[in-house]
């Protein structure tokens, strides 16, 4: 039999098993963390998985434990001495030793049942499910993450959580903020899916650690770590609408302690596409360079790890009618486009220590700079954007007495240059700096048994928005066996950066008017908002086999809003400092079955109510559906010499979304209240002939569904009736996509 190569992991862990709980940490080969393996008591449904650190907590059961990465499974006894150490190797296997180790498929996302945070990990297992060409649509199987296109011109996909949109979610790279300021809109399609190794989401108020810039939830992008990359890995990808990509990986270990990796992207769609024939592009043509090169640092002896990463990326995207030509009709009213033109780069460096004689104690710096420029037109309407930030963030954890007892503390430094420039009447030119500094300290309590909690606060002082405390808590309860309660109440703070956040409305005729009152951002003030949440989870046999059910329920209450109004009039947008009351509750009920070997299934109800006093009275927030129904299935065959299926199908129902206000329209561009609910299905296939190369076929909308109107006053596209923003279904039909992926191992 052909020899199976497998990667080593290694158990490193230290041991606890006071109180019935055991402690531990799963890490490679190098001694680097693994993210997201899930720790098991065999045969039962007693689990928990990996935090960031690699860390793990379960309740003492006799038995066998298993832990389960990616494609692995490992099967050991534990000895049941407090704080031994046990490292646990899996060597390139031989035929006569797979009776030792079996090789078995496990979930692609997986929620953490140990921990206070609510958080489910992606694993590059769940990445592979889809297309998934860059980080905003990876979510599409993911039931907690909505992602809905944010208009019909640029082509953007924008993602919710809680029913709250992109800005209100923290959103990091390796824990260092990524997509924030002006990169908000686009900044999710500039992560290939490639790069990405797992994806930490979080729901509620996140750890303070990060920052105070967080609302409704954090998602943290774990990439491939160069130390753990094969050396090639090449990805093709091609589509019906002609989108093209490429993703090329080249990985090298220059010694024992360096490793580098290249990742090469490239993506283009050459052809026009106009399926719903209104006389505009259903996507936009255009293309994407983006290239990074990371280097990591090693020396377990010394306890030291570090990165650096550089990144460049250029983007361009043309849209708007068929018949436009940017050389000849820009700034004219023959035909109406667009040209949204990015150029980023992007330096970062991390340095942690562990300390070698206390290996509870460790400490780590982040530092990472961003430039960020964009050039665009909407039809007549202009804006650019400069942005370059700083960032760095100083963290020390260590025990207070006893691992019971846990902290980090630190400090953290942000510095923003924003350069804006529009054509809009009566707005010009914004520019301005921001900086903040802060410190934080997080306690972390575990009685080894049931109970954990977290407890934080930060104090900053930002030159706009004054000296402010950031409180955060997290607790989890386990009352009895395979039952897990967790709540979280949080408050953030942030700035509403409104034409960055909102250029889908450049895309219209609508004139902007910001209603300000003497504040500190464009006249207005920051955002406020507290958000509670609560979670209970249960774990069962069904019919023998493993299942779970969990409940959510979050609600954002907001002390002031940036009030984005679309519903005064058709003719404008209106920007105001919220007067009343603005929530978002959201409920969701999660069921997770596994009915027999390698077959899978995820569903999940949500339900939101999400409404803001307006000028003209409180209404529901538009283009957001009450009532979402998610349905995901899949499916892998029994290997056989290395050969196997792989199935994915996903099912999306979104219920009526309430329209904004368009009775000001000419009656053939009036719309009514609400929408038409409907459904999409998902699906794709993949053959895998070897541990390096697999091909895969897919489709999207395969119902093949489509918004009736999608642009109003298409005809008339200078007129004042003209808007593109009111998208709540896919613009265009059926699409279906093949690829590959090849690597050398």
């Amino acid at each position: 039999m052909k020899k199976i190569i497998t990667p080593i992991l290694v158990l490193s862990a230290a041991f606890a098993f006071a109180q019935d709980v055991l402690k531990g940490k799963v890490v490679d080969q190098h001694n680097q963390p693994v993210i997201g393996a899930e720790v098991t008591w065999k045969s039962t449904t007693i689990s928990t998985l990996t935090n960031e650190n690699g860390e793990f907590e379960i309740e003492t059961k006799d038995g066998e434990l298993e832990v389960f990465y990616e494609n692995q499974n490992i099967t050991f006894n534990p000895t049941q001495n407090q704080f031994q150490t046990i490292t646990f190797s899996i060597q390139p296997i031989e035929e006569n030793s797979l009776d030792e180790v079996r090789i078995t498929d496990t979930r692609g996302t997986i929620r953490k049942s140990a921990g206070a945070t609510n958080m489910s990990v992606m694993t590059h297992k769940e990445l592979l499910k889809a297309a998934c060409c860059n980080l905003a649509e990876s979510f599409e199987t993911n039931p907690s993450i909505d992602v809905n296109f944010s208009d019909a011109v640029t082509g953007n996909k924008q993602i919710k959580m809680l029913g709250l949109t992109s800005p209100y979610i923290l959103i990091a790279e390796e824990n260092i903020p990524s997509v924030r300021g002006a990169s908000q809109a686009f900044g999710l399609s500039f992560t290939p899916g490639t790069w990405v190794e797992s994806i930490q989401v979080t729901k509620g108020a996140g750890t303070v650690v990060n920052g105070y810039e967080s609302i409704s939830g954090q998602i943290n992008t774990e990439l491939i770590k160069p130390v753990n990359d094969i050396p090639l890995f090449v990805n093709l990808f091609g589509s019906t609408d002609s989108r093209f990509e490429a993703n090329v990986h080249l990985n090298k270990k220059v010694s024992d302690k360096w490793a580098t990796s290249l990742f090469l992207h490239g993506n283009a769609r050459t052809k026009e596409n106009d399926m719903n024939e209104d006389g505009f592009l259903d996507n936009p043509m255009g293309n994407q360079v983006n290239i990074m090169n990371r280097w990591q640092y090693t020396n377990a002896e010394k306890g030291i790890v570090a990165f650096i990463s550089g990144r460049y990326l250029t983007d361009l995207k043309q849209g708007g009618q068929k018949e436009f030509d940017q050389r000849k009709h820009r700034y004219s009213e023959t035909f109406w486009g667009s040209e949204i033109a990015t150029d980023k780069v992007d330096v970062s460096a991390k340095l942690g220590y562990v300390f070698p004689d206390m290996p509870f104690q460790s400490m780590g710096l982040q530092t990472a700079y961003s430039y960020y420029d964009q050039e665009s037109f909407f039809g007549l309407n202009e804006y650019n954007a400069n942005h370059q930030s700083f960032y760095s963030n100083y963290i020390f954890s260590s025990i207070i007495s006893n691992t019971k007892n846990k902290f980090s503390t630190g400090a953290s430094f942000t510095w923003d240059k924003f350069k804006e420039f529009t054509m809009l009447p009566n707005v010009q030119e914004f520019n301005r700096i921001d900086n903040s500094v802060g410190a934080f300290f997080e306690y972390t309590y575990d009685n080894l048994k049931n109970f954990n909690a977290i407890v934080g606060g930060r104090i900053d002082y930002h030159n706009r928005m004054g000296v402010f405390v950031t409180p955060r808590i997290h607790t989890r309860y386990t009352p009895w066996e395979n039952t897990t309660i967790k709540a979280s109440v949080g408050r953030g703070k942030r700035i509403n950066n409104i034409f960055a956040e909102n250029q889908n409305l450049f895309a219209s005729a609508r004139n902007f008017n910001i209603i300000g009152q003497g504040g500190e951002i464009y006249g207005l003030d920051p955002e406020i908002a507290w958000n509670y949440g609560i979670s209970i989870s249960q774990k069962f046999k069904l019919f023998g086999r493993n299942a779970d059910v969990t409940a959510d329920f979050y609600r954002t209450d907001f002390e002031n809003q940036i009030v984005t109004d679309i519903d005064y009039s058709a003719r404008q947008v209106r920007f105001y400092n919220l007067d009343g009351d603005s929530f978002a509750n959201s409920f969701q009920f999660d069921f997770n079955y596994n009915p027999f070997t390698h077959f899978n299934i995820r569903a999940a109800y949500k339900h939101y109510d999400i409404q803001t006093d307006y000028e003209n009275g409180r209404l529901e927030k538009p283009l957001q559906a009450k009532h979402r129904f998610f349905a995901n299935v899949e499916y892998q065959t029994h290997e056989r010499n290395g050969k196997y299926w792989r199935f994915d199908m996903t099912y999306n129902w979104i219920g009526k979304q309430r329209l904004p206000n368009t009775s000001d329209n000419l009656p053939e561009n009036q719309l009514g209240e609400y929408s038409n609910p409907f459904g999409t299905i998902n699906a794709q296939i993949t053959r895998v002939f070897s541990d390096r190369f697999e091909v895969y076929v897919g489709g999207e909308n395969i119902t093949n569904y489509q918004q009736h109107r999608v642009i109003l006053g298409a005809d008339n596209p200078f007129g004042s009736n003209f808007d593109s923003t009111i998208v709540y279904a896919p613009i265009f039909g059926q699409m279906f996509y093949a690829g590959l992926r090849f690597s050398l191992k």
